[in-house]
């Protein structure tokens, strides 16, 4: 998990390589791992995927890229792993796998992080990949979330910020409109296109909610510490789907899956296809053990905001913030 990854933008490897060969035999593989921009969680995603594939001890060239956000950009990258004709193309969040799966046609491609790959198009399906395309999905349980955030924190009027152009962000606003209605809870949304626009959102509704509730939507959480510190000034509390994002301090509560676990499972699906699988034989994958979660109270944030945690749910959080700290448990 160490390894020097995460740049913003890699630099683009040039010469290809042929074969499938194990480390020591003559050629390597070349594989292209693409993000629709930097934050943590997707960092620890492409680490993932990068530690298992090299775990398994193929001879691999990565050609590694950032879009920075821009769907063009992921167009212009789909363009060059096709033209180069890489071996393995990996699209981390949905702009870049669609951009992927829109482009090549005749090259593997794995997904990982797509909330819904369905609604997206990437398959028809969740039992098995669609063509030359399969994945993993970053779904989380929106309702247990919200309703948890409704109990600990009393909200009765919800924040939601989310990218409107992005189709995974589409998504989950609709899911988060549905279980409101449910919960009898307010929502006042603010919609957004890329993440210099974060902070203003968060500016723009912060007076008129309870809390705030982040889904893994990658152009919100590329500001995060802006909208961190929106909220906390205002002394309104923030819950988070992506638990990585909240290991700074400043969220209230976080619930979601190990983002590093999750790109060991997508990488898990790279070393399968790598070994011969074909995607269209490979049903999506989603995180679904308990050991692949985490919760993180933040007790910092919560004095901040007036709230204070039960004592069942203290000793359910494996992640700590208090002191400027978090403790791992």
């Amino acid at each position: 998990m160490k390894r020097l990854i995460g740049l913003a933008t890699a630099v683009a490897v040039v010469v290809s390589f042929a074969g499938c060969s194990k480390k020591g035999a003559d050629g390597a593989k070349k594989i292209g791992i693409a993000k629709i921009v930097q934050h943590v969680a997707l960092d620890d995603v492409e680490r993932g995927i990068i530690d298992v594939i090299d775990e398994a001890g193929f001879a691999v060239q990565y050609d590694l890229q950032n879009a920075n956000g821009d769907v063009n950009t992921a167009a212009q990258i789909a363009a060059k792993y096709k033209d180069e004709r890489v071996d393995l193309a990996v699209g981390i969040a949905t702009p870049v796998a669609l951009a992927l799966a829109n482009t090549i046609k005749d090259i593997p491609i794995v997904f990982g992080t797509v909330t819904d790959p369905l609604s997206t198009g990437l398959v028809t399906t969740l039992e098995h990949g669609e063509g030359n395309v399969t994945g993993m999905s970053d779904f989380v349980d929106t309702e247990s979330h919200i309703a948890l955030f409704q109990d600990v924190a009393g909200i009765k009027t919800l924040g939601y910020i989310y990218t409107s152009n992005e189709g995974n962000s589409i998504s989950s606003l609709n899911l988060v409109q549905n279980v409101c209605k449910r919960l009898g809870l307010q929502l006042v949304t603010q919609a957004i296109t890329n993440s210099s626009e974060v902070k203003a959102a968060a500016e723009a509704i912060v007076a008129r909610v309870d809390g705030i509730y982040l889904t893994t939507d990658n152009t919100v959480f590329s500001a995060l510490a802006s909208l961190v510190q929106v909220f906390g000034n205002a002394k309104k509390p923030i819950f988070s789907a992506d638990v990585t994002g909240a290991q700074a301090g400043g969220i209230l509560m976080a619930s979601g899956f190990n983002y590093y676990k999750a790109g060991r499972a997508t990488g898990e699906m790279c070393v399968q296809i790598l070994n011969g699988a074909k995607p269209e034989d490979l049903p999506v994958r989603f995180m679904t053990e308990p050991s692949d979660s985490d919760l993180l109270l933040d007790l910092d944030a919560a004095k901040n905001c007036g709230i204070t945690f039960g004592d069942d749910l203290l000793a359910q959080a494996n992640m700590i913030f208090e002191n400027g700290e978090l403790t791992v448990r």
